[in-house]
């Protein structure tokens, strides 16, 4: 008698936990297109900051160059006396 009350009892526990774990279960196709969707934008994300680095880096440099041009230019009025 204890035997199937144990076992009762189990199965009864069996029998919760399955219908616990099957909303989960159902929802796991979307997670893992949502998962693949937010890959892709990291991957995205990284490429873009990627390339704002290399554009700051060209800012930087052409900002340089700016500079030495505007000492050139300096010099050359200071030399016609302008």
């Amino acid at each position: 008698m204890v035997i199937w009350i144990v076992l009762g009892v189990v199965l009864f526990a069996l029998v919760v936990l399955a219908l616990a774990i099957r909303p989960v279960v159902a929802r796991l196709p979307r997670l893992r297109r949502s998962a693949l969707a937010l890959q892709r934008r990291a991957a995205e994300a990284e490429a873009l900051r990627t390339a704002a680095e290399e554009l700051q880096a060209r800012a930087e440099s052409l900002q340089e160059r700016v500079a030495v041009a505007q000492e050139r230019l300096t010099v050359i009025k200071a030399r016609r006396g302008d």
